[in-house]
């Protein structure tokens, strides 16, 4: 392009060629190949003003809109482009790199400037562009007008219907245009309505993982394996459909994947996480100790309503357990200026070792890490309730993710651990949960991880360190 030419002057070519014709953009610019729903879903769009895609994982969705976002800059004039999902690690991380990579593979890369929020054409930055803005609140999704707009929400499930009707209440002109992706999470919402009441103003699809070449059958098969063909796990993520979340399931999957798609400490430019926690918020792990076998010994932290990672390990000695904990607890303690740190363990079985090695390495290293034994069958602190204190401790994490309280990581076996356990009421009227072993009979296996974060969030009955006493230690050493 020569420095005197504009952009839209370069540009008008691609514009009458394929204003309506996205397949062939995908194919000519961007040497991108769509599989057939992805074609279809295109073809929608440039016809249909909303086009609404629920889907199973791993089909491509995230590519389909890259595409969307770059044909939409190259074949309108002066557009604005605005893609948003529920976190800044899913828009950033995910969509906003996948525009990079094929935009920097595309015949148009020296048109279109790629920076972290902003994806603008050159010679025409505030009027030609696409940007990034996280569903946090529906202000970030208002103020924007233009003849041509397009609004890509990913992971669409999980954005909150106020953000929803701020962006369709911004969709006024003739030519704007919404495209609204992801897995079909929850019952109710703008998505949700998208392919049940409001059907007539969308065009629709819905995209199982088998039709995809792009998704691993062997993941396909696996979660099949592990938690059943009818199973709310494999309706949402393999097949595309909403989940129907069955009257004895302790915790509904829609609130799991809530908390998979929601930022409780939402992120600002230029800092890190541990200047916008809250003062206060404790550090606490839980662990669920498995020696040998198929089961799992896990360790999730949590800092406040936030679970960053789990870690998982399999076949190891309670030793090498203890020495891990104890590992990512200093670890945690350092990253997050946090003078203290609980330690929930699983104490029946073999987690009493792990229990005990951890009380003396502390004494022995005089850490200031409080390490607290717990026990399933122990009896719950709301007796009258709940048969024991594991079903109480489940009934805790259940409630958090009702009330949309926490997040926690995106790990498919965590998701199905917590939303497959089924409970029932006792003849006293206590909720007892469902048994590991009648849980193994149905050809599930133990919820190792979903254990290790109930622990997490476990009410023990015990107060942490004063904060005054503890701000003196600097963040060195945990009491034991």
């Amino acid at each position: 392009m020569k420095k005197h030419e504009q952009p839209y002057n370069v540009l008008i070519d691609l514009i009458d060629v394929y204003w309506d014709d996205p397949v062939a953009f995908a194919e000519d610019i961007l040497n991108f190949y769509p599989d057939s729903w992805q074609r279809n879903v295109l073809n929608d769009l440039a016809s249909h003003p909303f086009v609404s895609v629920r889907s199973g994982q791993g089909v491509g969705k995230t590519g389909l809109e890259a595409i969307t976002v770059i044909w939409y800059l190259c074949c309108r004039p002066n557009p604005k482009v605005i893609c948003t999902a529920p976190t800044r690690q899913q828009l950033n991380d995910v969509l906003w790199a996948e525009i990079s990579k094929w935009l920097e593979s595309s015949l148009v890369k020296n048109f279109l400037k790629w920076t972290k929020t902003k994806v603008y054409m050159v010679g025409s930055e505030e009027r030609w562009f696409a940007t990034a803005r996280t569903a946090t609140k529906p202000e970030n999704m208002q103020g924007f007008h233009e003849d041509y707009m397009l609004f890509v929400v990913d992971e669409a499930s999980g954005v909150a219907d106020n953000i929803m009707e701020a962006i369709l209440g911004t969709l006024s002109g003739a030519e704007n245009k919404l495209l609204m992706c992801g897995n079909p999470t929850r019952t109710s919402g703008v998505f949700y309505d998208s392919h049940h009441r409001d059907r007539g103003d969308y065009k629709t699809h819905k995209v199982s993982s088998w039709d995809s070449s792009r998704a691993s059958k062997d993941n396909i098969e696996r979660l099949i394996r592990k938690y059943g063909e009818d199973s709310d796990v494999v309706r949402v993520r393999v097949y595309g459909d909403f989940p129907k979340s069955e009257p004895d399931t302790f915790i509904h999957l829609e609130k799991v994947e809530g908390a998979v798609m929601r930022e409780v400490y939402p992120m600002e430019e230029g800092k890190e996480l541990f200047e916008v926690l809250p003062e206060g918020a404790p550090l606490e792990i839980g662990v669920d100790v498995a020696r040998y076998g198929n089961d799992e010994t896990t360790i999730v932290p949590r800092i406040g309503k936030l679970v960053p990672f789990l870690r998982t390990y399999s076949k190891q000695d309670t030793m090498t357990t203890a020495g891990w904990v104890i590992n990512i607890a200093m670890d945690l303690m350092l990253e997050y200026g946090k003078p203290s740190c609980i330690v929930k363990v699983d104490d029946d079985g073999v987690g009493g070792g792990v229990t005990d090695r951890l009380r003396e390495v502390v004494a022995e290293e005089n850490l200031y890490i409080d390490v607290i034994d717990c026990h399933n069958g122990g009896r719950a602190l709301n007796p009258e309730r709940y048969d024991s204190w594991g079903s109480e401790s489940w009934a805790t994490i259940r409630d958090l993710l009702h009330d949309d309280e926490i997040q926690i990581p995106d790990d498919e076996d965590l998701v199905g651990q917590l939303s497959t356990r089924k409970y029932f009421i006792t003849s006293k009227g206590k909720i007892r949960l469902e048994s590991k072993d009648d849980m193994k009979k149905r050809g599930l296996r133990s919820p190792d991880r979903a254990d290790a974060l109930v622990l997490a969030f476990a009410n023990t009955g015990h107060q942490a360190f004063d904060e005054d006493l503890a701000s003196l230690m600097r963040g060195v050493k945990v009491h034991g």
